[in-house]
């Protein structure tokens, strides 16, 4: 189409086909409209011969004066629109009115001090919402919309905040602004699953406040936090407040993995007896060299560093400092202060330094030793074999140690001990859903250790009654529970005491935080794509309207 093409197509006399075509432009008149480059300009200028004051509301014709406005609009045929608008100013005929003069408005095309139409408004405040500046920005030019980052993000700021509803269940679970640091509070209508608002920290007194800003909360799904529960029992004392099954699995599920790294050492020495009856049922050339390397070990350098570490720990919890004191002075991981912290003596700390690092080939022992007894000497055809089961070592490793029985029969492998992540992995999960290697294992490891055993059969216990809500049994699952020697199945049940009536609720109500963890699931995305740079106020209106 040509330049005058175009301009007679917008600028003629069909005043009904521009209204439906392009309905914003209906109340001006299109002088013309020129293609330069990419962008389409349109000169147009207002239809009506009058104007209403935005004071008094009364109609003036009296022109004062007239300028010219210049609008980015939305894209036509793809390409980016720019209106020049002539405006006129117009005096008004209200003597009492404190305006003296006013600038027209086209409805649907102009707003004051705008410069750009509602419609491309309205098309870039969704691709912001969705993306944010910096991403925005990069997908609107291929959409035909001018836009800026920062013009952008002023478009989310500008957008009012949801219609503050009364919420009959509300959820609540903090979030990181920056993780181990700084923490926020999302709020969450669970009958719904829409977020309700944010709060800038998660002490109790924020909770508290908004709570007496936002009556009308019959029921409280939270985490554990003491603050939370503070602030429910204060700002909305008539609430019932349901301590989250997930978390109450999750906290039991850290207390476990305490109880089995605790009595870990009993798997390993189970296993190692197990591995030295197998080899003297066979000869193994690499028991000696194996034998020799251990005899040394005590005087590796990284044990000799651990025994040190375990004193000054050690000495420090004696002076009465805490794990995070000790972690400061010391310089310490978090997670190696604490593991120290708790060890009940230097063998417990070293005790995995001294049989070494795990091999890649340990899982795949007992396969080799079969396959070599059965005939098969071929170590290329073994580690090709191995190799299509999953193993990412090298065929030196394999050589290395598959040489010693050339000539002779494999003993019998045992598999190396299950790590401790493994052993309560085991522990947690429904026993029907274990297969036949992991049933195998966990009723060996069971019968070994007393500890381990009771420690299964009470997380068992408490599993049926989570999932089944049978909040009446869990006075009695507390009674046997506290009744055997599990320090930190104690320690569970202490915590479960202190918020015992939340979590009752928990375990006999049908009401969840399933919602809230999944919305916290979608704030970690919206902050990956403002690359940690929002601040509050810009991520609190993405939750709450995107």
């Amino acid at each position: 189409m040509s330049l005058s093409q175009v301009s007679s197509c917008l600028s003629g006399s069909h005043d009904h086909g521009l209204g439906v075509l392009l309905p914003h432009l209906a109340g001006t008149v299109v002088e013309r409209a020129e293609v330069a480059g990419r962008r389409l300009y349109v000169w147009a200028r207002a239809r009506a011969e009058q104007a209403s004051c935005p004071a008094c509301g009364r109609f003036s014709v009296r022109v004062h004066s007239r300028y010219r406005r210049r609008l980015a609009d939305a894209a036509i045929g793809g390409r980016p629109v720019v209106i020049r608008l002539t405006v006129r100013r117009f005096f008004c005929a209200a003597p009492d009115c404190p305006v003296s003069t006013c600038a027209e408005q086209v409805d649907g095309l102009t707003v004051r001090y705008a410069r750009r139409t509602p419609a491309l408004a309205e098309m870039l405040t969704a691709v912001a919402l969705a993306l944010a500046g910096r991403a925005g920005t990069r997908l609107a030019p291929l959409l035909g919309l001018l836009a800026g980052r920062t013009g952008m993000l002023r478009l989310i700021m500008a957008l009012p905040d949801p219609q503050a509803r009364p919420v009959r269940v509300l959820g609540v679970d903090d979030f990181a602004f920056r993780r181990g640091q700084t923490y926020g509070t999302l709020l969450i209508n669970i009958d719904t699953g829409t977020p309700v608002d944010m709060l800038p920290d998660r002490e109790a007194d924020t909770l508290a406040a908004w709570l007496r800003a936002h009556p009308g909360a019959g029921v409280i799904c939270r985490d554990r936090a003491g603050a939370y529960a503070e602030g429910a029992r204060t700002g909305a004392p008539a609430a019932i407040q349901v301590a989250d099954r997930w978390h109450l699995w999750h906290n039991l599920a850290e207390h476990a993995e305490k109880t089995v790294a605790a009595h870990h050492r009993c798997v390993t020495d189970h296993y190692a007896a197990l591995e030295q009856a197998a080899a003297q049922q066979g000869p193994d050339p690499g028991r000696l060299a194996d034998e020799a390397t251990a005899a040394h070990a005590e005087n590796r350098a990284r044990v000799v560093r651990a025994r040190q570490r375990y004193e000054q720990v050690q000495a420090l919890k004696d002076e009465g400092k805490n794990v995070t004191t000790i972690t400061r002075e010391l310089r310490l991981a978090p997670g190696t202060a604490r593991r120290y912290y708790r060890a009940a003596s230097v063998d417990e700390v070293v005790a995995g330094t001294l049989t070494g690092w795990p091999s890649k080939l340990d899982d795949y022992k007992p396969y080799l030793h079969q396959r070599w007894n059965s005939g098969c000497t071929n170590i290329g055809q073994l580690h090709r074999e191995i190799t299509a089961r999953g193993y990412r070592g090298s065929y030196a490793t394999v050589y290395d140690y598959l040489r010693p029985f050339k000539g002779q029969a494999a003993p019998p492998a045992v598999p190396a001990p299950p790590k401790v992540r493994h052993i309560t992995r085991w522990i947690l999960r429904d026993p029907a859903s274990l297969d036949d290697d992991e049933q195998a294992s966990l009723t060996s490891i069971r019968a070994q250790c007393p500890h381990l055993d009771a420690l299964a059969a009470h997380v068992t216990e408490f599993a049926k009654i989570l999932t089944g809500r049978r909040g009446e049994q869990l006075d009695a699952w507390i009674a046997r529970a506290s009744a055997g020697d599990q320090p930190d199945l104690r320690s569970f049940i202490t915590g479960l005491k202190r918020d015992y009536q939340a979590v009752l609720n928990g375990l006999t109500l049908p009401y969840s935080s399933g919602k809230v963890e999944g919305n916290v699931n979608r704030i970690k995305m919206l902050k990956r794509q403002m690359y940690g740079r929002a601040r509050f106020d810009l991520l609190r209106k993405r939750v709450l309207l995107a």
